[in-house]
């Protein structure tokens, strides 16, 4: 039976959808093939919407929803035409979907975690079975739903020596911390902001969706007072398990941090807003990975050359290098882990870590919606 999967994941920052195709007939995983698809901008600005609560906002969602699946779809069919593979040869598809609410633990002691997705109507259109909605069934068992990727690295750099980071900069960022010699001993969190306040600010000054190879805050300067406050929000002295979104870091969240600093030069918010994430993220590989000998990087952040010498300069004793190094892009890892989820649903294989996310036990994630 064929071993080949796509996996497909669009982040939090919303910049569109990276889908592969992955054959796991071998002892590594092999990625046959990779596609990139920006959002319309139309569906970009609705997704970016719905992370709070406007007018008809359940129906703009499930029209979202389809909209999105259908860029998924498109993924797929491109994907299947560059690699030269029939539909009938791909065993299912890891469908993420678009996380707009995430909010484990709230509320009523459960909470709730919120993927936009329409996975019938992608296996409508593909022809194939779809895997999708793999983060409630944690939040149901009492955990945080996310990283959902933290086992995949393990599955993936386990065979590294030593301490190992993989920090994934998309969105949000979040980071696994692989022992070799203790390979169950796996924990991963997220850190903070990634690229979401970034972009929103390089977008909002520059016309630029991103500050290419962090080109524009390179040629700022940080500006000490603000970096503080941004510091002082107490996410980032909780203990793991833990994880945010766009809930918490966002515009609003960033403008109220600025409410006291009118003068800052909008160059010098971008350099700091660079080094908040470099600085959180550093300063989780300190406290949490004691020893660590190298920092993988992926997701979009790892092509902001910027960003990546300060994490360097704040890890001396650290090797911090993007992912491809490791055999596998920047932009291939999560979509290929998606893939690797969708591969552990078909096979009813637990793919989630009580260690990551507090949940009280490992469980098998996602649902499967037949062609």
């Amino acid at each position: 039976m064929s071993q080949v999967y796509a996996g497909l994941m669009s982040g939090t920052s919303l910049d569109g959808v990276d889908g592969v195709l992955v054959d796991f007939a071998m002892q590594r995983p092999h990625v046959l093939g990779h596609v990139s698809a920006a959002f319309p901008p139309a569906l970009k600005r609705e997704l970016l919407l719905l992370n709070t609560s406007g007018p008809d906002e359940l129906h703009r969602a499930a029209l979202a929803a389809n909209a999105l699946v259908r860029v998924y779809a498109g993924v797929v069919a491109q994907l299947l035409v560059t690699c030269r593979i029939d539909a009938a040869h791909v065993r299912a598809i890891g469908a993420h979907g678009q996380t707009v609410r995430h909010r484990p633990q709230l509320f009523d002691g459960s909470g709730y975690t919120i993927q936009l997705n329409q996975p019938a109507l992608l296996a409508e259109l593909t022809g194939v079975d779809v895997a999708a909605d793999f983060r409630s069934r944690d939040v149901a068992a009492g955990g945080q739903g996310a990283p959902l990727v933290p086992p995949f690295h393990q599955a993936f750099f386990g065979h590294l020596s030593g301490v190992t980071g993989v920090l994934n900069i998309g969105g949000i960022s979040n980071i696994s911390v692989l022992r070799s010699s203790a390979p169950e001993n796996v924990i991963g969190f997220d850190c903070g902001p990634g690229n979401a306040l970034m972009d929103a600010w390089c977008l909002a000054h520059t016309g630029a969706a991103y500050d290419d190879a962090g080109a524009w805050a390179a040629g700022g300067a940080v500006h000490a007072a603000l970096l503080q406050s941004l510091l002082d929000e107490p996410f980032f002295r909780q203990a793991p398990p833990k994880s945010t979104g766009r809930d918490l870091f966002n515009m609003p969240w960033l403008h109220a941090k600025l409410a006291g600093y009118a003068r800052v030069l909008p160059q010098d918010v971008q350099t700091t807003l660079t080094e908040l994430t470099a600085r959180s993220c550093a300063d989780s590989v300190r406290q949490f990975a004691p020893g660590c000998a190298q920092l993988i990087v992926c997701g979009g952040g790892a092509l902001n050359a910027y960003l990546m010498r300060r994490l360097q300069a704040l890890l001396p004793g650290c090797a911090v290098a993007g992912s491809q190094a490791h055999g596998l892009p920047p932009l291939q890892v999560e979509a290929t882990a998606f893939a690797w989820l969708a591969k552990q649903c078909v096979e009813r294989t637990t793919a989630s870590l009580k260690s990551v996310t507090g949940a009280r036990g490992a469980r098998i994630l996602g649902a499967i919606y037949p062609a």
